[in-house]
């Protein structure tokens, strides 16, 4: 399920780098939330999406 592509290759669908700006925009945009949250979110409980969308109240 790899379509996403950034500078560097294939984003990583199951990881978020938030260092990668494409793939968070892609996030942000899929879940519909703030930069800010998603920041928090990824301080919170780490960098896997699925934990992400979990504390974000979203679906994956």
């Amino acid at each position: 399920m790899a379509g996403l592509k950034d500078k560097r290759g294939f984003i990583d669908k199951d990881r978020l780098d938030l260092s990668e700006r494409k793939a968070v925009e892609y996030w942000m945009k899929r879940w519909g939330v703030t930069k800010d949250q998603l920041t928090a979110a990824h301080r919170k409980v780490g960098r896997l999406t699925k934990d992400l969308a979990a504390e974000l109240g979203k679906k994956r």
